[in-house]
């Protein structure tokens, strides 16, 4: 590996798009990221990982890049998303409001602090809307300044949670008011946020949503960080965590991955934990386990991955997977 890989300032942004049945779109949205404006390859940019699932109609584009040009390899991304994605003709199971859902963008290293992701994150919000007309945007996280309002309270400020939004009731931070074209989207910074999964065999919805109710950060014993949805899929129902990082040392004698930002130390439940008390809770009610999958990478993981792509040079590193090794 390169010193100059293992120097630069990387950030990251898990892009979430409303769109995963048709995988040449996607892949075009992935490789819009890559490129310029005048189609040269971006030489300190990566995309690591694309996952699509059908039921949800979602994907979800792993990018990474230099923080210096994050802003960019992002609105090239999503400006691509726009004009291929028109929420006027999308169906899923997966709550969304946008064509593009989601844009969170995380430091990966002491390299890159809140303050840079924040900045940019409001910067993409601005230019996003301003380029393509009709678009709007909420901020959270370190980007909505002064309050920083976590992820989920934003979501359920604009409605994402309920099976039929109200465009029109929705007050944007950034743009005109909604359109059924784009919808809304989602733009903030904060440290980083893993997706983990975990299908429990059973087509009774209300089994899940007494597990998820269990699992989240708010209830009594639930888990830091972790936010959940109980969605049907593929017949089963699927246990939907967004796993964030929590300020702070792990719990004492908890072998807990840790990393810090601003030298402020952070750590995230790790995903065996979240499948194990799926699992148990899960048997309590007669139920088994189908299986459980991580959405991606650790922070660490995406960090190593990322300076190994940049290294060898791999712009679409998530068709190189199966044949590097770290």
């Amino acid at each position: 590996m390169s010193a100059a890989a293992r120097g630069q300032r990387l950030a990251a942004c898990l892009l979430n798009v409303s769109e995963a049945r048709r995988k040449e779109v996607v892949e075009r949205i992935a490789r819009a990221a890559l490129c310029d404006a005048q189609g040269a390859k971006r030489d300190d940019t990566t995309v690591l990982n694309i996952f699509n699932d059908h039921d949800y109609n979602r994907s979800v584009i792993t990018i990474v890049a230099s923080i210096d040009s994050i802003r960019e390899v992002v609105l090239s991304a999503c400006e691509e998303a726009c004009a291929l994605i028109d929420m006027r003709a999308h169906s899923g199971v997966h709550p969304c409001l946008g064509a593009v859902d989601l844009i969170p963008i995380y430091p990966l290293g002491e390299e890159v602090g809140a303050q840079d992701c924040a900045q940019e994150a409001r910067a993409v919000a601005q230019a996003l809307t301003a380029r393509v007309p009709g678009s709007s945007a909420f901020l959270f996280g370190w980007a909505d300044s002064p309050r920083r309002r976590g992820l989920a309270q934003r979501r359920k400020e604009m409605g994402w949670f309920q099976r039929s939004p109200e465009l029109q009731a929705i007050r944007p931070d950034v743009g005109p008011q909604p359109q059924r074209r784009f919808g809304l989207t989602g733009v903030g910074a904060g440290p980083y946020v893993m997706n983990c999964n975990v299908t429990i065999d059973t087509g009774d919805v209300t089994v899940g949503r007494s597990i998820a109710a269990a699992i989240r950060e708010s209830a009594p014993g639930g888990l830091p960080g972790v936010q959940v949805l109980a969605l049907p899929h593929e017949g089963a129902v699927e246990i939907a965590c967004n796993v964030e990082s929590v300020e702070g040392p792990p719990p004492e004698d908890e072998p807990w991955p840790r990393f810090s930002v601003d030298g402020r130390p952070y750590c995230h439940v790790p995903a065996a934990l979240i499948a194990a008390r799926v699992a148990e809770l899960a048997g309590r009610r007669g139920v088994g386990v189908k299986g459980a999958a991580l959405v991606g990478f650790t922070p660490h993981e995406c960090r190593g991955l990322a300076e190994l792509a940049l290294s060898r040079g791999i712009g679409e590193f998530w068709k190189e997977r199966g044949r590097i090794r770290m």
